[in-house]
């Protein structure tokens, strides 16, 4: 649908990203790696973007890291946009807001890591009822086209630091 718009696939993969998870930086190496692309045409990309203003670098062991203006004044548009192309917005106005006593939701998974991918991971926390988030999940799954998995804990099981050093890099999509 994007591609539409955006016709470059390199420009598209940078969007997903960056303005997927304002956290991530990532160098040139990184991303050839990553994308299975030329260094020319994602230096490019990352050029543009940071003459636009969209991308912010700076140097750390002799390499020129880039991350997210979040202070751009259209971060907010294009992040939007972002999550919409991904479905997340959906799964969060439709299902996660009606899911009764829910306090956090975070995203993990390829997508918490600016990967584009089919499945949403979400770890949520809270007292919600499963079987109606089962049935919920399933209109989305249908809407969106997307697989949604996800993990429940209760507020006092819920350890954020040791999901972290596990490697899953939460990303907090929706607090209470």
């Amino acid at each position: 649908m994007i591609e539409t718009l955006i016709s470059s696939k390199t420009r598209i993969k940078l969007l997903l990203k960056f303005f997927l998870n304002s956290s991530t930086t990532a160098y040139l190496r990184g991303l050839e790696e990553e994308f299975g692309e030329s260094t020319n045409s994602i230096r490019l990309e990352l050029n543009r973007f940071e003459k636009a203003g969209f991308l912010e670098s700076f140097s750390q062991s002799n390499k020129k890291i880039f991350k997210v203006n979040d202070k751009h004044p259209l971060f907010k548009d294009i992040n939007s946009i972002v999550l919409k192309l991904v479905g997340l917005d959906h799964v969060i106005d439709y299902v996660l807001q009606r899911m009764g006593d829910l306090k956090q939701v975070y995203l993990v998974g390829n997508l918490s890591k600016g990967k584009d991918s089919d499945v949403i991971d979400l770890v949520l926390v809270g007292d919600i009822n499963e079987v109606f988030l089962k049935e919920l999940i399933a209109k989305a799954e249908k809407k969106i086209h997307k697989t949604i998995h996800y993990l429940h804990y209760e507020e006092e099981e819920f350890d954020l630091k040791q999901i972290t050093e596990t490697g899953i890099n939460p990303l907090l999509l929706w607090s209470k």
